[in-house]
């Protein structure tokens, strides 16, 4: 199984840029499906961004399209999410998720429950 660490959360101001890491270990990130969600106080959990396996196919909520950017380093085994032109409704506590690629087919993945591995959370906050 892989273990999945995240990492690059902190207080920023609105309009500001961030780059959330994930690290895994155990096994290549390659070998599964990924997803970013984000959970606010007193809200549920949400996918904000998914990719399939193979990486070609992916899924940005409506609320960050254009904003957010998911991308994978092989080298490092390491996904990452890129978080452009923050706003005070971005803050939540943000999870990687990883579900086995070999029962994943090509598709991305949006649900909690559709996920096998979660990290322990970073702390995005945003100020306006």
């Amino acid at each position: 199984q892989v273990q999945l660490v995240e990492s690059g959360g902190q207080l920023v101001q609105a309009g500001a840029s961030l780059r959330l890491s994930c690290a895994a270990s155990g096994r290549t990130l390659n070998s599964y499906a990924m997803g970013w969600f984000r959970q606010a106080p007193g809200k549920e959990r949400e996918c904000v961004v998914g990719i399939n396996w193979r990486g070609g196919s992916t899924y940005y909520a409506e609320s960050v399209k254009g904003r957010f950017t998911i991308s994978r380093d092989g080298a490092q085994n390491t996904l990452y999410l890129q978080m452009n032109s923050l706003k005070p409704e971005d803050t939540a506590v943000y999870y990687c998720a990883a579900r086995e690629g070999y029962r994943s087919g090509y598709r991305y993945y949006t649900r909690t429950l559709e996920y096998d591995y979660w990290g322990q959370g970073t702390q995005v906050t945003v100020s306006s």
